[in-house]
């Protein structure tokens, strides 16, 4: 076949044509290539940072602690004696228990209580438990908005914890009255819990931070020990009244990432144990009447088991998370052996925590618990320190006293950047909580305004003989 020149030419033209036409449809289809791969993966990276199960880091912006400024609230081991015999209310076979049980519980000189029991007649009506109280909770929220500089109107979340206050309104609501906060602030009370029950609010708090960005919660921790009271003489029911003393923590924590870079601390676990399902733990520490109808807290002889129950069942969990791998499998090979076999014949293994952490906060709950505590987790006195001081210069402040332990770590200048530390609680229920801190900056005493301040040269003291 033969073609003319102008067959040809217009050959030529139609085939470059068809050519461009190709080119430009391949840039179109490379355009929509590119196009729906960014779309996917900006899709992803969206559905990753907005999907529900990723969890936000919860700072620990800063701390304080309740110290009473009225010197007449200061109190000796004498001087209660002499207060608990005024009120005509004890035998003298209960006094005596009374003396010997502050002989041996730790407590020193200089703990607190609330003005309404310093004075003769004491008086342990509503309004004196609802200014207890409000003194605490005000005296340490205040100073923690001093040191963090943030606005009260700034706070969105508010759980407070009490045990044996539950006044109507809430203390939540008291803190919503006094600093006239914002109509949508959320705000929770925790009460009946025991002293694990400050931890326990640092999880609720944990869980709303977790929904609500860029809020801060505030945690309040405190016990009322107007409320506490006993006057009677049961023996099982005496023992508080020796042991706990006036004390309250404010604490701040926050979302925000900005906060990251001014926040002491951040939090790495939370762990909860709850053994109320037996009857012995349930009823090792509770609130009832006695044969004459006074009220107060009994503990009774299956107190140490239940905390030993429980603390078991708790390092259990916690272990896996701060452990060495080494320290682990030792762990999980005893626990598998003592299974098989009887558990008589084979001693539990006491995981080496000290290689976990470098500060521990034991909960104070008197002289006995701490001694069975070191000897549990093979602790070191110096590791006790923060414990055993806390008790002896404050008393048991009951949820509150984790963090008078932090503090006098704070104060000796013990906390580095990158330290760990171990907070645990055991409360009624029984419970049995931890949480665990990673320092995010090194604090210096220096700068750091606490409860122990002006006197953490006097520690520490031998306490072998309190």
């Amino acid at each position: 076949m033969v073609f003319t020149h102008e067959e040809i030419i217009t050959s030529i033209g139609n085939y470059k044509i068809h050519r461009k036409l190709l080119y430009n449809n391949n840039n179109i289809f490379k355009l929509l290539y590119w196009c729906g791969l960014i779309a996917s993966i900006l899709a992803t990276l969206y559905c990753y940072l907005m999907k529900p199960t990723r969890k936000k880091h919860v700072y620990l912006v800063d701390f304080a602690c309740y110290k009473p400024h009225n010197p007449a609230c200061m109190c000796t081991k004498e001087h209660f004696l002499k207060l608990t015999k005024s009120t005509g209310k004890y035998r003298d076979e209960s006094l005596d228990f009374t003396r010997k049980i502050l002989e041996r519980s730790g407590i020193g000189e200089k703990t607190y209580l609330p003005e309404c029991l310093m004075k003769t007649p004491s008086n342990t009506c509503l309004a004196e438990a609802r200014n207890e109280t409000e003194s605490v909770v005000i005296g340490a929220i205040d100073e923690l908005l001093l040191k963090t500089k943030v606005k009260k109107e700034e706070v969105g979340i508010i759980v407070t914890n009490c045990s044996l206050f539950n006044s109507i309104p809430s203390l939540s609501s008291m803190i919503v009255n006094h600093y006239k906060l914002s109509h949508n602030v959320l705000t929770y009370n925790l009460s009946g819990m025991g002293c694990s029950a400050g931890l326990i609010s640092i999880e609720l708090a944990k869980q709303l931070l977790q929904v609500h960005p860029n809020s801060y919660a505030l945690v309040i921790s405190t016990e009322n020990i107007n409320s506490g009271s006993y006057f009677g003489n049961n023996r099982s029911m005496l023992v508080s009244n020796c042991l706990f003393r006036v004390g309250g923590a404010a604490i701040l924590l926050s979302n925000r990432i900005s906060d990251s870079l001014r926040s002491k601390y951040y939090l790495k676990h939370i762990v909860r144990t709850h053994k109320g399902s037996q009857d012995n733990c349930y009823n090792s520490i509770l609130q009832k009447e006695d044969d004459n109808g006074d009220t107060g807290v009994a503990l009774s002889k299956d107190i140490m088991s239940s905390a030993g129950e429980a603390l078991n069942a708790n390092i259990s969990t916690l272990a896996k998370n701060v452990l060495p791998l080494i320290e682990q499998l030792k762990f999980l090979t005893n626990l598998v052996a003592r299974n098989l076999f009887k558990k008589k014949v084979i001693k539990a293994y006491a995981p080496n925590f000290m290689l976990a952490f470098e500060h521990f906060c034991i909960h104070t709950g008197g002289k006995a618990v701490q001694d069975q505590m070191q000897k549990v987790l093979k602790l070191s006195d110096w590791h006790m320190e923060p414990s055993r001081m806390t008790l002896y210069r404050y008393g048991n402040t009951s949820s509150s006293s984790v963090w008078y332990e932090l503090a006098y770590c704070e104060a000796k200048g013990r906390v580095k950047k990158g330290h760990r530390i171990w907070q645990i609680a055991f409360g009624s229920g029984f419970k049995c909580n931890s949480a665990v801190w990673y320092a995010l900056q090194t604090i210096d005493p220096v700068k750091e305004k606490n409860p122990w301040t002006d006197e953490i040269h006097e520690f520490p003291v031998n306490v072998t003989n309190h």
